[in-house]
């Protein structure tokens, strides 16, 4: 294996060398509980808040409204069960191409607190009529919490939540926004936009895995799921992890700072790769929108023909040493399309491979992708 390609930023990033210093000074240096009130302590709880208000100042939350946890799976668990519990919903409205941890869950609730579980139609590249939408919500009266992602991992399908959030506020439902794919490489204002609840994870914007954003709005008040301390103003018990706080305001920070340049580069990579592979393969189509007013920057889900050598695709990327994900999931050594792929109605007989990239891939890199491709088919 001559070099390794990354293109699977989608997944996970690695950690920026100034993320990584932050964190291990607090590792060696701050290593008092924030709830102790001591000097070390204090100066704990002081790394704590200041990362919050880092995290809150990027969405233009406050301070009260940002709380951490260890990742957007966890936000989203709490956020369900708490809304159930805390504040009368009865009644989630999602997709069916929505991440596991928000499919699963809402199927665990219906089953546990027999909650109404409705899936809005999607249109086969990933978007959602408003229309159906509206309809939808209306059906659906108060009482309700309408759950999305804000960029589908998979296919790069970006909605318009600026848009569901007023026909969400309009009709009286909860909006929770899904931002895993999103934070930190699109402007977020929750002020705005009538989003109630939004996570994330800062392992998806080259901070450290284990640490995650949960944004509660003020008017919505709920009760902690897991109980044992007063930590994060009594919504999730448990000492802080300060290291990984400070990594992901560090992240946070570096992404504000840098968005523009990043999302230039984005662009023009996305649309190198875009424009290579099609030139390069035929018969190759792209799952999800292709135009970037409608799509995620860093997400390219591409739909490759079907030959003797795309049912080892993915085994022929990995050893040429090209890091992707696969559009299939696998039982039992049968290998399908993913939930999602299956829901936009993706030709099962086509291999799916998804390239996310970041501001560090090169087009050196894409030509080297494209040029063991053209090997394979």
């Amino acid at each position: 294996m001559s070099k390794t390609v990354y293109l699977d930023y989608a997944a996970t990033t690695p950690i920026l060398p100034e993320v990584l210093e932050a964190m291990t000074n607090v590792l060696a240096n701050d290593y008092g509980n924030p709830s102790s009130i001591h000097s070390f302590g204090r100066k704990s709880k002081s790394l704590v808040e200041d990362a919050r208000k880092t995290i809150a100042n990027s969405i233009q939350a406050s301070v009260a409204e940002v709380f951490f946890t260890s990742g957007a799976t966890e936000s989203f668990h709490t956020v369900l069960y708490s809304c159930i519990r805390d504040l009368g919903i009865n009644t989630v409205i999602t997709t069916k191409i929505e991440h596991h941890c928000t499919l699963h869950t809402v199927e665990q609730a219906k089953a546990e607190k027999g909650i109404n579980l409705i899936y809005l139609e999607t249109n086969n590249d990933g978007s959602i009529s408003f229309d159906v939408l509206e309809n939808t919500l209306k059906a659906a009266g108060p009482n309700s919490l309408f759950c999305t992602m804000h960029i589908n991992n998979e296919l790069g399908t970006k909605i318009d939540y600026s848009n569901v959030g007023r026909i969400c506020q309009e009709n009286n439902v909860l909006f929770y926004l899904d931002c895993a794919q999103s934070f930190g490489k699109y402007p977020i204002d929750v002020n705005q936009n009538y989003v109630a609840f939004l996570s994330a994870s800062a392992h998806k914007l080259f901070g450290p895995k284990g640490t995650g954003l949960l944004y509660i709005n003020n008017d919505n008040l709920i009760k902690a799921q897991i109980l044992g301390g007063a930590q994060e103003r009594n919504i999730r018990a448990g000492t802080e992890n300060v290291h990984g706080m400070v990594g992901f305001a560090k992240a946070t920070e570096l992404c504000l700072a840098e968005m523009e340049e990043r999302t230039q580069k984005l662009k023009e990579i996305k649309s190198y790769c875009l424009a290579q592979l099609k030139q390069n393969v035929s018969d190759i189509s792209f799952n999800g929108p292709t135009d970037l007013k409608d799509a995620a920057n860093h997400i390219l889900s591409v739909s490759f023909p079907e030959n003797e050598k795309s049912e080892l695709l993915m085994f022929n990327l990995d050893i040429a040493g090209i890091c992707a994900s696969s559009g299939s999931a696998c039982a039992s050594g049968i290998e399908n399309d993913s939930h999602v792929l299956e829901t936009i109605g993706h030709d099962p007989n086509r291999k799916t491979i998804r390239f996310s990239f970041s501001h560090f891939t090169t087009k050196e890199e894409i030509d080297y992708l494209v040029s063991v491709v053209k090997k394979i088919y």
